[in-house]
């Protein structure tokens, strides 16, 4: 087994602990962020092709989906310039930057920006609904690596994504 799935299967292991605490959405970001500051791996998670990204979009890799629906792991490759649209989530959320630097816009309910942070790698972060509002952008030279842990099986729902804003 290489290292990478080794590091994966402890972290799915370790997110199932977290999940099984059974608490709201907020407490459970939380634990999974704990889970996945411990268990963080470097982009070496992904394959060589999988870490070139897309040319045309951020691109998403799915690592792991639990079969029961409670989670997903996704890699997401952001080539320079690279950016989302303002969008909130449907569920919680949990994201690990693995290699280049992810710039954060935050927004309040009425789309009034109310922060930016910029985070490297080895940050990582969680939220919830609601109050979770912003744009992720690839301000950097280089190519960024991060990984999304989300409330849901993102196979079955498609998208994250609860609403796009303007």
């Amino acid at each position: 087994m290489t290292r990478s799935l080794a590091t994966l299967t402890d972290l799915v292991a370790a997110v199932r602990q977290a999940i099984d605490v059974r608490t709201g959405w907020t407490d459970t970001a939380e634990l999974v962020a704990d889970q996945l500051r411990a268990h963080l791996p470097g982009p070496g998670i992904l394959t060589s092709d999988q870490r070139l990204g897309r040319p045309d979009r951020v691109a998403g890799h799915l690592l792991h989906a639990e079969p029961d629906g409670r989670f997903s792991i996704l890699g997401l490759v952001w080539r320079p310039g690279q950016t989302t649209r303002i969008h909130d989530h449907i569920t919680w959320c949990v994201v690990g930057v693995l290699s280049g630097i992810e710039h954060e816009e935050l927004f309040d309910e009425a789309l009034n920006p109310i922060g930016t942070r910029d985070n490297p790698p080895g940050e990582v972060s969680g939220f919830a609904p609601p109050g979770d509002i912003h744009r992720i952008r690839n301000v950097g030279d280089e190519i960024a690596i991060s990984l999304h842990i989300y409330g849901t099986d993102i196979t079955r729902v498609g998208s994250s994504a609860r609403r796009y804003y303007n």
